[in-house]
């Protein structure tokens, strides 16, 4: 059996209705599971951005990936591991305001964590972390076993290239090239 591992996917691609029901099709008939989603313009006008993970073998997500990129309304996509990217989640959770205010270390707990408060009033809290699944997991796990969270909801996986430009400028730069050449 190959490695299992958590890959990014990212997807450019036009804003075009059913787009992702179709691309939620491809992981299904591979039956993948989407770990993580999130979808927003690009720095690029016009264009989309998908980030998608997902825990699949290498051979499997290349084939996951060129399926998608034969989509005509896909631009580019292409796949990473995680030493390829840079890359955060948020997370959100929600504290009974008594419950929060017995910690004997409310600020240093806040502090360990690199949290923000966000909202503070007569029934609840609410915290903010930033990072990666395992330190916004930690906090989570922390806060249920010492006072309970009442709600809790963590982002999908934001990411950008650790590479100068992303890999779509390149594509975009090599087409206009050659329009250019035949004209």
């Amino acid at each position: 059996m190959q490695n299992i591992k958590l890959y990014t996917i990212i997807i450019f691609s036009e804003n075009t209705v059913g787009l992702l029901n179709q691309i939620a099709i491809i992981f299904t008939r591979r039956q993948l599971n989407i770990e993580t989603l999130s979808v927003s313009p690009s720095a690029i006008d016009g264009i989309h951005k998908f980030t998608i993970t997902t825990f699949a073998d290498v051979n499997t997500i290349d084939k996951v990936v060129k399926q998608i990129d034969k989509r005509v309304e896909i631009l580019k996509a292409y796949y990473n591991t995680d030493e390829d990217l840079v890359h955060q989640e948020i997370a959100l959770y929600k504290l009974a305001t008594d419950q929060f205010l017995k910690l004997k270390s409310v600020e240093e707990l806040v502090r360990k964590y690199d949290a923000r408060v966000l909202e503070i009033n007569e029934t609840c809290v609410v915290l903010e972390k930033n990072g990666h699944y395992e330190e916004t997991q930690a906090l989570f796990r922390e806060l249920s076993e010492r006072i309970g969270v009442l709600q809790f909801i963590r982002s999908g996986r934001i990411a950008i290239t650790k590479s100068k430009v992303e890999r779509l400028s390149d594509m975009l730069k090599a087409v206009e090239e050659r329009l250019t050449r035949k004209r």
